[in-house]
C-alpha cells in the first residue's frame, strides 16, 4: 500500500515540478494511518526559492486532496535537497562532477563500504570517484547503496 501511495505522489510531484521548470529530486513517505509525512525535494540550477517550494506545495497538496491520494491526515513538506544533496540518478553524478561526495556501497571494496572523494564522472554504468589526487576509483552504479554531496566548511 505504502509503495502504491508513494508512486502516485511521485507521479503527481514529477508533473507539477516539470510544469514549473523544476527537477524532482526525491519523494519520501513516512508513517502510516493518520500520521503520514510526505517530503518532496525539488531543485533547479540557480537554486530553489521559498516561492518555488510554496508553489509546488500548494499545487501538489491540492491534487493529493482532490484525488484523495493519501489516506487520512498527512503533513506535506516541500524543500530543496540541501547542501549535502543525495545523488540518485546517473545524471546527478554527471551534473555534480568536480564536487566532493560520499558513496556507501552494497558490498565492500578492499574492506570498505564507504568512500569519499571528488566526483570524476559517470559513464556506461560506472561512477568514478577521485579518492586522492591522481587516484580515481570506479564503482558500478548498481553497487552504490547511497551517495550524497559533502559540504566543505
Amino acid at each position: 500500500m505504502r509503495e502504491v501511495v508513494a508512486a502516485k505522489i511521485e507521479e503527481i510531484a514529477q508533473q507539477v515540478a516539470q510544469s514549473e521548470g523544476l527537477e524532482l529530486v526525491e519523494v519520501e513517505v513516512k508513517g502510516g494511518g493518520n500520521a503520514r509525512f510526505v517530503r518532496i525535494a525539488i531543485d533547479k540550477p540557480e537554486g530553489v526559492t521559498h516561492a518555488d517550494c510554496g508553489l509546488v506545495s500548494e499545487k501538489v497538496g491540492a491534487i493529493l486532496d482532490a484525488e484523495d491520494t493519501v489516506p487520512g491526515h498527512y503533513t506535506l513538506e516541500v524543500s530543496s535537497p540541501g547542501l549535502e544533496r543525495k545523488l540518485f540518478k546517473p545524471k546527478d553524478y554527471q551534473r555534480f562532477q568536480g564536487q566532493k561526495a560520499k558513496l556507501t556501497l552494497h558490498d565492500p571494496v578492499e574492506g570498505r563500504r564507504t568512500w569519499e572523494g571528488i566526483l570524476a564522472g559517470y559513464a556506461d554504468g560506472i561512477v568514478s570517484l577521485e579518492t586522492e589526487p591522481g587516484n580515481t576509483r570506479e564503482f558500478p552504479f548498481e553497487q552504490v547503496r547511497t551517495a550524497n554531496l559533502k559540504f566543505e566548511w
